[in-house]
């Protein structure tokens, strides 16, 4: 006769539970590969050209560019028509380009025996970009900061402190022209300066694109787009040509400061609309709850609505910075000498004109090495950021 078994009693099994398949391998490189590069079957054809390609490219390259080059003079006295030769008898690079050439690619027309200064400066500029990557340092000490260094940057380059019209000597610098800054520090301190003034213009751009006074409204708007319908060489032109002749007779900027403001401007008109992507993509109910705390315009912007919006654009925001960086390469259209243009200038001597390739592949490195490491940095600061809203 069957027991029965009351509701309320638990159940308890008896027998034994079968043993499960052990489940299948969700790490490693294998894993990796069939999930990144042959998911599907175009990738698969993809991952397979390009492996091709790089097979059939790199050891060339490779041989060529560290193999069989001649890396400079075999002597410390030997001249450049001699390297020169070397370079030509051997089917590599000649990195004795380089070797040539590197203070006016570094440092442009700057005077040998003053070069000191702008190395000290790229220094400054860079351990303060460096310092402002560290979440500790974030506040307003890190502003005051930035306009200390920018400040001493220029004056150290300069050899004065410029204030306006007038300028206030250094006890023991020489005074240097702009007209001969170049290299690598003029690309730096236009680019970096640039971004550092452009971002909060931007952010002010953002805000007064949204407003609802419709004169603020609409002077935004009409300066975002028309700054941004048009390329940035006619905006240096303008500022570089065009600007000087709305002065009255006798007032004249310096050449530098014309091409940094142009800069300025075309890089804020990018970034407002960057920051008003952001700004947009909030949820209406953080403003509403915002008011409900009853705070003010201006306490609602920078406690709750704009740190949102700037961690919303980070990417966006990254892009438009390395975009800037590279886009001061074009200020040799206005005289002026970048890294890229002083490699340029390194490449009009006759003998090593026909090198070429390694000045340009040297640039490029260079630019790669800043522009990867604000991609990787954006990368971590956005999973840094986001930990409170991704999904586990």
């Amino acid at each position: 006769m069957a027991t029965t078994r009351s509701l309320t009693e638990p159940f308890v099994s008896t027998g034994e539970i079968p043993a499960e398949p052990p489940p299948n391998a969700t790490a490693g490189p294998i894993v990796w590969l069939r999930q990144n590069l042959f998911n599907n079957w175009y990738n698969a054809v993809l991952t397979l050209l390009i492996l091709y390609a790089a097979i059939r490219l790199l050891p060339p390259l490779i041989e060529w560019a560290l193999i069989n080059p001649v890396w400079g003079p075999a002597t410390p006295d030997q001249p450049p028509a001699e390297v020169v030769a070397a370079c030509r008898a051997v089917a590599g690079a000649c990195w004795g380009f380089i070797e040539e050439k590197y203070r006016l690619i570094f440092f442009g027309l700057y005077p040998y025996e003053e070069e000191w200064r702008p190395i000290v400066a790229m220094l400054m500029l860079v351990g303060l970009a460096v310092a402002s990557t560290i979440r500790r340092f974030w506040g307003k000490r890190l502003i005051v900061a930035w306009v200390v260094v920018i400040v001493a940057a220029v004056s150290l380059m300069y050899g004065a402190v410029p204030l306006g019209f007038f300028e206030i000597p250094i006890p023991g610098l020489t005074l240097v022209e702009t007209a001969r800054w170049g290299g690598l520090p003029l690309t730096l301190g236009l680019s970096m300066i640039g971004l550092a003034l452009a971002f909060p213009f931007s952010i002010l751009l953002a805000l007064g694109r949204r407003s609802q006074m419709p004169a603020i409204r609409t002077m935004c708007v009409t300066y975002i787009e028309l700054v941004r319908g048009v390329p940035l060489i006619t905006v240096l032109f303008m500022a570089s040509v065009m600007f000087p002749l709305f002065l009255p007779e006798g007032w004249n900027f310096n050449y530098l400061l014309r091409a940094q403001v142009a800069i300025i401007l075309f890089t804020a008109a990018y970034l407002a609309e960057v920051v008003r992507g952001g700004l947009q993509a909030i949820p209406k109910g953080q403003f509403e709850a915002a008011d409900s705390l009853g705070l003010g315009y201006w306490q609602k912007q920078r406690l709750i609505i704009l740190p949102q919006a700037l961690r919303i654009s980070i990417p966006a925001l990254v892009n438009t910075f390395i975009g800037s960086f590279m886009d001061t390469t074009l200020i040799i259209m206005v005289g002026l000498f970048d890294v890229l243009g002083a490699a340029r200038l390194g490449l009009t001597d006759s003998i090593w004109g026909p090198f070429y390739k390694e000045a340009y592949l040297f640039v490029s490195l260079l630019f790669f090495v800043f522009c990867f490491s604000m991609s990787k940095y954006s990368q971590y600061l956005e999973k840094f950021l986001n930990i409170g809203t991704r999904r586990r």
